[in-house]
């Protein structure tokens, strides 16, 4: 286990804080996955058996622990079995068999808590490496690392699909939680950990670079073949978010032009000076004050704006920030336009 030493100024005591997780070697995990079939009521003999071809993938093979815990207990624990035949012909609808309302999801939740914390463990991953986040989250979302063989997949493939869904404080956590304990997880997770860990900490609320992120997450599910209401709930979000962007611009531009006509008014102050106003209302003002009601749930006005508007609004919004982001912006626009005609 891992062991942080923290110096602490009282004499010469240190205090150690042990990580909330360790990796187990392959004898460790060997004697877990023996005890969760032993639960089930699963034969000493085949027991061994299991053992043995588990030992022997990972040592004579080098297979990942995950794939040769699965491949070990699927001959003789029906369940597992049924639910890795089911990845292999669709693995959403893999995922759905964990959901509780899934009539297959008493079969999982009846193995022994390392089968099925292991099982879940190697579902969400799949689901993760197929980006299929929103599937994968119900999943993993409940697995005990200290539970399953691979405690470090489950917080990486668990941060990861965080990460992805801009679920910025539980993607931190987890994160954080595995590189508690750098010498134990595999380097691909770390550095991929470290710059998730990153990324996401500047992330804001309403910033572009959420809505940026959003935009991402739409071609993800546009590209899995998805329009359904979840996606749509996505685009109006980001149509929202983007009104209010420019609506907070368009204030702060009024704001200066306010400032600059004021320091301009008081410069000439003493050289002429009109009568006062003869009616109580806004100076400078010409109309009655009727304004047109704006509709940020017309998302069809966005793709249809006149070129020149359209490319002043995208340059107010982006001035100060990467090119990248404006791209975005106007593959998204035109996506709109092209789905209002």
């Amino acid at each position: 286990m891992a062991i942080v030493a923290v110096s602490v100024a009282f004499g010469d005591d240190v205090l150690e804080r042990r990580s909330s997780w360790q990796a187990y070697d392959v004898d460790q995990m060997s004697q877990m996955l023996r005890s969760s079939l032993d639960e089930i009521g699963i034969l000493p003999a085949r027991m061994d058996q299991a053992s043995e071809a588990f030992v022997a993938a990972i040592e004579k093979r080098d297979m990942d622990p995950l794939d040769a815990f699965i491949a070990s207990i699927r001959p003789i624990v029906p369940s597992v079995d049924a639910l890795i035949n089911s990845t292999e012909m669709s693995l959403p609808q893999a995922g759905a068999s964990i959901d509780p309302s899934s009539p297959t999801y008493g079969e999982i939740e009846s193995l022994s808590k390392t089968l099925r914390m292991s099982v879940r463990t190697w579902l969400g991953r799949e689901l993760v490496r197929n980006r299929l986040y929103d599937e994968a989250l119900p999943v993993i979302a409940e697995v005990d690392p200290t539970e399953s063989i691979d405690p470090a997949a489950v917080l990486f493939y668990r941060g990861a699909c965080y990460h992805s869904l801009l679920m910025k404080s539980e993607a931190l956590a987890d994160l954080r939680r595995l590189l508690e304990n750098q010498e134990d997880a595999p380097i691909r997770f770390t550095r991929t950990a470290q710059m998730m860990v990153s990324d996401i900490k500047p992330l804001k609320e309403d910033s572009l670079d959420e809505i940026s992120r959003l935009m991402t997450d739409v071609t993800r599910r546009l590209d899995l073949g998805r329009t359904d209401d979840e996606v749509k709930k996505r685009e109006q979000k980001i149509i929202d978010k983007l009104t209010k962007l420019i609506d907070k611009i368009e204030e702060q531009q009024q704001q200066q032009q306010q400032q600059q006509q004021s320091a301009g008014g008081q410069g000439k102050q003493g050289q002429q000076q009109g009568p006062p106003m003869s009616d109580s209302r806004i100076a400078g003002a010409s109309g009655n004050g009727d304004v047109d009601t704006k509709k940020p749930g017309d998302r069809d006005g966005w793709g249809n704006l006149p070129p020149a508007e359209r490319q002043e609004a995208l340059q107010q919004i982006s001035r100060d920030l990467p090119t990248h982001y404006r791209e975005a912006i106007e593959a998204y626009f035109r996506k709109l336009a092209t789905e209002g005609k």
